[in-house]
């Protein structure tokens, strides 16, 4: 599995494949395309690498991320500066490259980092009452849901590869449908999903967005926007970095699930949860006594 990494600070721009608002469905046989670009860091677990890579003809555009591969041996002489060919192999629910071939040196081992502020917030910890867009185009409070126990994760409706955004997405349905339909479950629970691509996600976007993995079903399960402003106070307090590199937009995965109380219950990073862990969060959540 796979975490997108960043780079610098909360400028939001339009991101990658544009073409449609709705997400990319790869073929359920694998579809390869070819890459280039430089390595940023090796991760110790030695599943992962992050890349500086080019456009990837046919699927997406420039940008830095950390792809995950199946043969540790495929990276474990690599290092920051490398100068890699490899081949991108993407699934209907899964992506890695493999292939890689180290073909020279480059001078740049990565952009520019940037520093949060303010500092992140830990299990415990209220959460100020940020405002967002919903896909109706009313104005949403997390103070709107007090009482109710929240998860929220962050996407982008253009996000390309089926291991990020859409794996969210999914997630959220099969934890959505497991609290429903689970006769002991609370019934105080909310699920909230924020675009932090307010120069692209409009409402009207969101919506069609919405039904792709929601379908009619609206019930507890908002999709909504952040504004730049909104992003840049919240983002730093949940460790959520976002930056645009070409033209398009990188991120990393952070899913929150607030109590009912408002306080920080559980934090989610990356991709490697399931659906089944974050009902039980949510659940668990929601019988925190509300102040």
């Amino acid at each position: 599995m796979m975490r997108i990494i960043f780079l610098c600070g909360l400028v939001l721009a339009v991101g990658c494949r544009r073409e449609s608002p709705a997400p990319p469905v790869p073929a359920a046989t694998n579809q390869t395309y070819s890459g280039r670009g430089v390595v940023q860091a090796i991760a110790p677990d030695g599943r992962h690498a992050t890349i500086q890579h080019e456009a990837i003809p046919g699927y997406m555009a420039a940008m830095t991320m950390d792809f995950s591969v199946r043969d540790t041996n495929a990276i474990a002489g690599l290092a920051p500066g490398d100068k890699i060919t490899f081949t991108l192999v993407v699934t209907a629910d899964d992506d890695w490259i493999e292939n890689i071939r180290r073909i020279g040196r480059s001078g740049v081992t990565g952009p520019p980092g940037w520093s949060a502020v303010e500092p992140e917030l830990a299990v415990g910890d209220p959460l100020p009452d940020y405002e967002f867009t919903s896909e109706s185009g009313q104005t949403v409070r997390f103070s709107d849901f007090r009482g109710r126990a929240v998860a929220f994760t962050f996407f982008f409706t253009s996000c390309p590869l089926p291991d990020y955004c859409p794996r969210m997405n999914k997630n959220f349905f099969e934890a959505r449908k497991i609290l429903a339909t689970e006769p002991r479950a609370p019934t105080n629970w909310q699920f909230l999903s924020i675009s932090f691509d307010s120069g692209f996600d409009t409402p009207e976007i969101l919506s069609g967005y919405a039904r792709f993995y929601r379908g009619g079903d609206t019930n507890r399960w908002l999709f909504a926007v952040a504004s730049t402003n909104t992003l840049a106070g919240l983002a730093p307090k949940v460790d959520l970095n976002v930056w645009r590199m070409n033209g398009s937009l990188a991120h990393n995965l952070r899913t929150v699930v607030l109590g009912a109380n408002g306080k920080i219950f559980k934090q989610f990073d990356g991709n490697e949860w399931t659906p089944a862990q974050l009902a039980d969060a949510l659940g668990a959540a929601a019988k925190v006594q509300a102040p």
